[in-house]
């Protein structure tokens, strides 16, 4: 007597090879733009303004400046805070020079007038 398995013909049995779902292309990492580099900045110098508020009101004792031939009375934060704002327009004078300085150097050496970013090659 035959049995169904004897009349069916024997094949291999063989499963469909799971494939793998198209895969989208990664997100690109989007780069930081101007404006969110100058709202961190913005942030940061708030935290800095309210740290020097601090300084000014916890040294608002007065005290007498003598300058040259002035004498005059401030409260200490405010002189404090006066003498940064010097140093830092001195310092910020001396860079301005130093990078006019440099781009009137570039000019001599390129023949081309310097620009703030560098210039494309063209492929």
């Amino acid at each position: 007597m035959a049995t169904p398995s004897d009349e069916t013909p024997k094949t291999p049995i063989t499963e469909p090879i799971p494939t793998a779902p198209p895969v989208a292309a990664a997100p690109k990492k989007l780069r930081p733009t101007r404006i969110s580099g100058t709202w961190i900045a913005v942030l940061i110098a708030i935290v800095v303004l309210i740290f020097l508020l601090v300084f000014i009101l916890q040294n608002g004792g007065n005290t007498t400046i003598r300058f040259l031939w002035g004498e005059f009375s401030l409260p200490l934060g405010v002189a404090l805070l006066f003498g940064a704002i010097g140093g830092a327009l001195l310092v910020a004078v001396v860079g301005a020079a130093r990078i006019l300085q440099l781009r009137r150097q570039a000019k001599r050496v390129t023949g081309r007038p310097a620009t703030s970013s560098p210039a494309r090659r063209e492929s």
